[in-house]
């Protein structure tokens, strides 16, 4: 260094400073050079250098950072969970169930266990429940909400059940009950119906909707509510005087049996999920799980075991989705298997389910055309559900037979076929009323309910609609009302039975399908008649059969009653076909007929004590003639189609992805992929 003084005083003088570098300071460990070595030095000079508050303020920070990171991570990580299993349910759908394409399902919810939270829903919730995001339309009662796809389901005998919402859903809906999937499906036209895969091992399981699928809840109006109550009461009479049999005796406040099987009780089950009577179906659901046993020494019809008994399971198991309902049916379809052993393969009429062996009437060798030709629905989904082949192949070899035989008139059937020889016999007579009537329906619904394929159903079903047309349709006098007839030997007969007024429906249903628009105006010719033959009558309700005046004659209405025929057996086929016509046309006159026929079952057929009975003589309001009986078709089908009749929601068994049976069983329409 120098400055001026010095420069002035003498020579200039230089100072020097002697730098060593050794091979430490060469390669930079001495010196800043940004390596990863020096950057540690530094930081660590520099957090030293803070303050023992400074130090603690940023390590509370970093401690509070992380405990925030691991609460997030736990919320998200549940989310992902759920996400996860959405698509691995799926997989699992598709693994288990080859070949089917599954309809997007409604959702109801789950009954409660018996012993649990017992208290705190004792009745019924008739209000109309908080509106949640995403629903489905259904009577409010039922609280239909968005489900979950984590869906499991326990073991036949544990209660239904499902696991928790999401972690949001928790947070808004602690108190809401668990929901299960209610599934159907979806009709397809031009699908095939090849029989079911016997590689299918596990049965199927409800599978949930789709949220943007659902819509909007419709609350239960008055009517329903009056059919809630008439249920309620019948079954107040049940309970108290003939639980666990098979039909309740009012007025001597005891039961009659059939079969020894609880009829009226699985002919129900199906209609308390419907009504959302949750304590009443669980206490049902104990009693099927602990005392229905078809183990026992007892003849059955093989018809009414499979559509009341057969067809209520596999209804209710696919409403509910619990696996108990299935393994019952399962049970009671292998016990009736027997009938089919017959030379001809046309099922005898009864069966011992519990020694396996089967035998027509002791009179005779016949069985009945109806009911040989009214268990296919039935038994093929049983097939369906199960993989085994055996119970499809066994009707529809049945149906096969019947289709080629001879003895027909333009498509109508005799009654009567014979068990050994697989022919008609009784030839001549032709009716759709007993011992027919449901041949024609299931010629419809099954060809429907297997995606509308099978093309000799299709064909015997529109060839028996013009013979109908052709022999059997007349007009009375002095109204003009297009009534259902029936031949004998080639002589016409105006006797129509109440059974008959099934034919609106069944017409209605399948113009809705596609077939020909006649047959809907068909159908609203006859679903008029069918009203009369109450509306004429003196106590509103019809009489079991009626004889109608082709002449007009002063001073007499169009329908006559004779004393044989004037009793009521809380019958449900006007009421059922008025579900179809308001169902597929909107007219609130179906509805208000509807109402008109239960004011007068509370009118003339209800016991104070619980119960309703049939009663002897329609035309006596004064006195009717109870004839202390209710059979299970009331709680089964009337109220049923009472019910479903007063809503105006369309998705509350929905007709395109349901078919039901002819004892008001809704089974699903099959949908192959």
């Amino acid at each position: 260094m120098y400055s001026g003084a010095a420069a002035a005083a003498g020579p200039p003088r230089r100072d020097f400073i002697s730098v060593t570098l050794g091979p430490e300071e060469a390669v930079g460990v001495g010196g800043y050079n940004n390596s990863k070595a020096w950057r540690r030095r530094s930081c660590w000079r520099k957090w030293k250098q803070l303050s023992r508050l400074q130090r603690s303020v940023i390590l509370f920070l970093f401690a509070f950072l992380a405990v925030c990171g691991v609460i997030s991570y736990t919320s998200m990580g549940e989310a992902w969970k759920s996400i996860t299993n959405k698509s691995l349910d799926e997989q699992r759908t598709e693994q288990e169930i080859p070949g089917l394409k599954l309809a997007n399902p409604a959702v109801l919810p789950a009954p409660q266990k018996a012993d649990a939270n017992r208290g705190d829903n004792p009745e019924l919730s008739l209000q109309k429940p908080p509106k949640p995001p995403h629903v489905r339309r259904g009577p409010s009662n039922l609280q239909i909400r968005a489900p979950r796809r984590d869906m499991r389901l326990k073991t036949q005998h544990d209660t239904i059940r499902a696991v928790e919402e999401l972690v949001e859903a928790d947070k808004v809906e602690k108190t809401e009950k668990s929901i299960i999937s209610w599934r159907g499906a979806v009709i397809e036209p031009d699908q095939s119906t090849e029989p079911p895969s016997s590689k299918i091992k596990e049965p199927e399981k409800p599978s949930p909707m789709e949220a943007e699928d659902q819509k909007e809840p419709v609350p239960i109006n008055e009517r329903q509510l009056a059919v809630i109550e008439a249920f309620r009461h019948a079954w107040k009479g049940y309970k108290d005087f003939a639980w666990g049999h098979d039909e309740l005796k009012p007025l001597s406040k005891s039961y009659s049996e059939w079969f020894g099987l609880g009829l009226t009780l699985i002919d129900a089950l199906d209609t308390m999920w419907i009504f959302g009577l949750k304590e009443e179906f669980e206490e049902a659901r104990k009693w099927v799980a602990n005392d229905l046993i078809f183990d026992k020494n007892v003849d059955v019809n093989l018809f009414e075991s499979t559509i009341r008994i057969l067809g209520g399971l596999l209804s209710t198991y696919h409403l509910s989705g619990d696996s108990l309902f299935l393994e019952k049916a399962k049970d009671i379809g292998n016990r009736l298997m027997p009938a089919f052993k017959t030379p001809s393969k046309i099922p005898y009429s009864d069966v011992n389910i519990g020694r396996g062996t089967a035998h027509p009437p002791r009179w005779t060798s016949d069985s009945t055309v109806a009911e040989v030709t009214s268990i296919q629905l039935e038994f093929r989904e049983l097939s369906r559900l199960t993989g085994d082949e055996k119970f499809q192949k066994a009707v529809d070899g049945v149906m096969k037979h019947v289709h080629t035989l001879s003895g027909k008139n333009d498509g109508l059937v005799p009654m009567f076929i014979n068990t050994n020889s697989g022919q008609f016999t009784h030839l001549g007579v032709y009716t759709l009323g007993a011992r027919a009537d449901s041949y024609y329906e299931y010629l419809l619904k099954q060809w429907i309910q297997g995606g509308k394929k099978e093309n000799e159903l299709l064909e015997d079903y529109m060839r028996a609609i013009e013979g109908v047309k052709k022999h059997l349709l007349q007009r009375s006098q002095p109204k003009k009302l297009t009534f259902v007839g029936e031949l004998a030997h080639g002589h016409f007969s105006a006797k129509m039975d109440h059974l008959v007024c099934f034919l609106p429906g069944t017409l209605a249903l399948g113009a809705h399908n596609g077939l020909a628009a006649d047959h809907m105006k068909l159908a609203e010719a006859l679903i008029e008649t069918c009203y009369q033959m109450y509306a004429q009558v003196e106590t509103g309700l019809s009489p079991e059969i009626v004889h109608f005046n082709l002449h007009a004659q002063k001073g007499h209405k169009d329908v006559e009653i004779k004393p044989a025929d004037r009793h009521n057996l809380l019958r449900p086929e006007t009421v059922e076909s008025l579900f179809y016509m308001y169902r597929f046309t909107g007219d609130k006159k179906y509805q208000d007929w509807g109402w008109e026929i239960l004011q007068n079952f509370n009118r003339y057929t209800r016991v104070p004590t619980g119960g309703y009975t049939s009663i002897n003589n329609v035309q006596n309001p004064s006195n009717p003639e109870p004839r202390d009986k209710m059979e299970s078709f009331f709680l089964g089908e009337t109220l049923k189609y009472m019910f479903l009749l007063f809503s105006d929601d369309i998705d509350l068994i929905n007709l395109d992805k349901y078919i039901f049976n002819t004892e008001a069983h809704p089974l699903p329409i099959w949908v192959p992929a």
